[in-house]
């Protein structure tokens, strides 16, 4: 059964920040994710948001980024990466989808 939440979002955060870089870092107690934009010219990249979590929510945001990639795999195609030294696994579709 899915869960319903009552959620506000305001206006500046609606917004939203622009990564395309992510930087993971973690200890026993929390995973850090440093959101930065990496742009042409630029000298330095800029961390534009830093989410700090429990190991926990870091395993479920990890499972509903797998749901949403799949979905949208399968409305889309696949999400080709380019070849490069850092690489992740395909990402199958269930039975289901």
């Amino acid at each position: 059964m899915e869960k319903k939440f009552d959620i506000e979002i305001n206006p500046e955060v609606a917004k939203g920040n622009y990564a395309n870089l992510a930087i993971i870092t973690h200890s026993s107690s929390e995973f850090i994710l440093d959101f930065a934009q990496n742009m042409p010219g630029l000298p330095k990249m800029q961390v534009n948001s830093r989410i700090i979590m429990t190991p926990e929510h870091a395993k479920r945001l990890l499972g509903a980024l797998t749901e949403n990639i799949r979905k949208y795999e399968g409305q889309f195609g696949e999400i080709k990466l380019p070849i490069g030294p850092i690489m992740m696994p395909p990402i199958k579709p269930d039975a289901e989808a």
